[in-house]
């Protein structure tokens, strides 16, 4: 009766909670995640893009590289796949999860495997007969069949990245069907609720032999049936895997990722999620089948929202994304951070604009600027290494207030972060996992006009090549006596008012003649130098 009242009213507003918000088009799929009306995660999936990240292959070894500890793996794609010895080896569960005995009991160790470090290699296998970097070459020599999973797409000139840990997620939790570990993300804070998953997975989940499980952070509160449901759904997923690739021929998939529409009900809508607006009424359906498997009470959250007006337009997001792809983002205290994208690191720099330069303010801006800049990072899905350059702080106390307010913005990044204290120098460096290309390189590409730089030369600068060239070309034997040239409008006008008689001594010099025209479809860099009889394009 509620959701009726609620469905007559229309959905509650954009700034009340959180909300998921999708746009379905022929060509593109959308979906925004929004936490009280500011946009927090923006995904674009293209109908002709391909996401294998969580794909599944089986692959031939190619090559192996000793001098780099990695081996190059054809999964069927225009470039070999890059898999590192490490992730040949049996992987330890990172310090984000809490590694628990098969009896339910934690682990005294600390959730961290011995025998995975910088002591790989050395000796052949350790005392616990797990396997070594060195023992790589022989367990998979060039032309061996292997099945591997995708961790990084490819990314610019690189190839994708691969592992043999292969993983399954589910709704509440991750399949490792090579890897025994069972795990708890830590995440999920409560001892009680801590205890209570531990013993669950000591006494209500059989999971078999040789497998393991990680509880993720969705799992807190729910009860054991979903658990049950989700490793059941998990293991038939996981034997269709294995029979796709005992009956295919490497290199093929064997496994594809869902797609966006099923990703976003598997990973984001969760208890927190208050509604989730979409403008296609089938995938509005779809998305409610999916959840309706493992959760009835979430089915109720998804609405059909038809529009005249595109959702993203409609609901004042479509803003916000155009707001992700300019390079100066204002802060409410009248700062502004500075982003700058390469392909080494990304580089933010924190100004104080408008801010008045007190002790107080400067730490309220700096404040602003780090969660600002975690929501930058999930937003338009930069990674890699980052380096973001505070407003100068005398007292050590008001860094680290600015570092744990970015370490607690971090904690809602599902992508792996790891950000250091602030240096002497001002500087937090920061790494955040990098799966995917960016937003910015995803929706646009390189300007042909100046070729990525983001600036083209002034007039001036233009008028001194411009006189280079025509030196060069006069002072030819060959060349003919009258030339045209046709520039930019702002470099005529630079040439008319400032530099006429340069050209004009280049002419006595020469003893030529010069004929200049404008062109407003030219762009500012783009000059013509033509034979004035034959009119023929005169190039260097």
């Amino acid at each position: 009766m509620f959701s009726k009242i609620r469905k007559f009213f229309g959905p509650k507003k954009l700034s009340e909670g959180n909300k998921i918000v999708v746009n379905c088009e022929k060509l593109e799929t959308r979906v925004a995640l929004l936490e009280h009306g500011s946009l927090e995660e923006y995904t674009v999936e293209r109908c002709n893009d391909e996401n294998i990240v969580g794909s599944i292959f089986k692959g031939i070894i190619r090559n192996i590289e000793p001098g780099l500890n990695a081996m190059f793996v054809d999964i069927g794609l225009d470039k070999n796949a890059f898999l590192h010895f490490w992730d040949a080896i049996p992987e330890a569960l990172d310090s984000g999860l809490e590694e628990i005995q098969r009896g339910g009991k934690p682990n005294q160790g600390g959730g961290q495997h011995k025998g995975r470090g910088k002591g790989k290699g050395k000796g052949g296998k350790s005392k616990g007969g797990r396997i070594q970097s060195k023992d790589i070459p022989n367990l998979y020599p060039v032309g061996s069949e292997v099945l591997v999973q995708v961790t990084k797409g490819p990314i610019g000139t690189k190839g994708p990245r691969i592992t043999t840990n292969i993983s399954l997620p589910g709704r509440y939790m991750v399949l490792m069907p090579r890897n025994d570990q069972l795990g708890i993300s830590r995440k999920i804070e409560d001892p009680k609720e801590r205890a209570r998953l531990r013993k669950i997975m000591g006494e209500k989940l059989t999971v078999p032999e040789k497998m393991g499980v990680i509880l993720r952070t969705v799992s807190a509160g729910q009860k054991v049936r979903y658990f049950v449901r989700d490793l059941a759904i998990l293991l038939d997923e996981w034997d269709e895997v294995e029979e796709e690739a005992a009956s295919c021929k490497a290199p093929a998939c064997v496994f594809r990722e869902p797609d966006l529409i099923e990703r976003t009900v598997r990973d984001f809508l969760t208890d927190e999620i208050d509604e989730v607006l979409c403008d296609d009424e089938e995938a509005a359906n779809r998305m409610k089948d999916l959840i309706g498997v493992i959760s009835r009470r979430s089915k109720n959250k998804i609405q059909y929202f038809p529009t005249q007006t595109p959702i993203f337009e409609k609901l004042g997001i479509q803003r916000q994304i155009d707001d992700a792809f300019y390079r100066q983002v204002w802060l409410p205290s009248g700062g502004y951070l500075v982003i700058d994208e390469t392909e080494a690191m990304i580089a933010v720099d924190v100004n104080t604009g408008r801010a008045k330069s007190q002790d107080k303010m400067i730490l309220q801006t700096n404040i602003e600027a780090a969660e600002e800049v975690a929501r930058q990072l999930r937003l338009r899905n930069i990674g890699g290494l980052i380096v973001v350059d505070f407003i100068d702080m005398r007292a050590r106390r008001d860094q680290m207030t600015v570092y744990k307010v970015m370490r607690e913005r971090l904690r809602a990044d599902k992508a792996k972060t790891q950000a250091l204290q602030i240096s002497q120098l001002g500087l937090m460096e920061m790494t955040r996992q990098r799966l995917h290309e960016s937003l910015n390189i995803t929706v646009n590409e390189p300007c042909h006009y100046c070729q990525g730089r983001g600036m083209v030369k002034s007039a001036e600068s233009m008028s001194v090549e411009l006189q280079r060239r025509l030196n060069g070309v006069l002072a030819k034997e060959s060349s003919p006596n009258e030339l045209i040239v046709i520039v930019h409008p702002d470099v005529m006008e630079r040439l008319r008012k400032h530099d006429g008689e340069l050209f004009v001594e280049l002419e006595r010099r020469h003893n030529s003649r010069l004929t200049f025209r404008s062109d407003a479809s030219y762009y500012r860099e783009q000059v013509v130098v033509a034979d004035a009889k034959t009119q023929k394009e005169i190039r260097d």
